[in-house]
């Protein structure tokens, strides 16, 4: 498991910076603006809930991009790396990553754009492309105001009850998991079974989420998680999880 998986059980990391504002500087937006249009134009969107006549926007994005997609981008990073870089910065990194693999531009072409602006001095006031169609702006705002949803009917009966004691699974994660580091192999009790399954994007492979399942939140003891001396013992930690990674006490 990488560090940056566990971030909950590390102490003495150093200080945090706190930054108040959203976006640090203005290509920061930018970035995210580019990442909500991927993900409003994904081919997956053919087949979520509710469905999208994606095929029928005049895109020539034509590749599966969501969530997950991103998280991998960054969770894949060596962790020195990952450290050392801002928040957005992984964003940018991940998906100029994802778009040179899906053939949408080259290393080179990238570089080569890359360097021109920094000559120039304006990364931060670089024009935006003109043009753009009606069709894909409908298409994203209408993303951002409906989403994907992961819920699907439940396949199995959930395993768990409300009241049972359960121990996280210690699984074997590959660039991206949703499985708290700080809880692996930390006992619980199951506090709510949420209502119907819940799919993830894509299949994690070793991880095991993927296909729709059951989820639960799970409460925790804070010294079962980080010590009695620094818990305090009137809290309850709860944290909603896959049931792949919920074991029977």
């Amino acid at each position: 498991m990488k560090l940056q998986h566990h971030l909950g059980g590390i102490e003495n990391l150093g200080p945090v910076d706190f930054q108040k504002r959203v976006f640090v500087a203005p290509w920061e937006e930018r970035i995210f603006g580019i990442h909500v249009a991927m993900m409003g134009l994904s081919n997956h969107l053919a087949s979520a809930l509710p469905k999208y006549p994606i095929s029928e926007v005049p895109t020539r994005f034509e590749s599966f991009w969501t969530w997950g997609h991103l998280r991998t981008g960054a969770e894949a990073m060596n962790p020195f790396d990952y450290f050392k870089f801002r928040y957005y910065e992984k964003w940018l990194g991940g998906i100029s990553g994802f778009f040179v693999e899906e053939g949408y531009v080259t290393e080179e072409e990238l570089d080569a754009k890359t360097a021109e602006y920094l000559a120039d001095g304006n990364v931060d006031e670089a024009p935006l492309p003109k043009g753009g169609s009606p069709a894909i702006d409908s298409q994203v705002i209408r993303y951002l105001l409906e989403g994907d949803s992961p819920k699907r009917e439940v396949p199995d009966k959930p395993r768990f009850k409300v009241g049972d004691k359960v121990t996280i699974k210690d699984v074997p994660p590959e660039a991206h998991t949703r499985c708290p580091g700080h809880l692996r192999g930390r006992a619980g009790v199951i506090s709510e079974v949420y209502e119907g399954a819940y799919a993830y994007f894509f299949s994690t492979g070793p991880d095991g989420i993927g296909e729709p399942m059951p989820c639960y939140s799970v409460a925790f003891e804070p010294a079962e998680i980080w010590g009695p001396k620094l818990s305090d013992q009137k809290s309850t930690f709860y944290a909603d999880l896959f049931e792949v990674y919920i074991e029977a006490a």
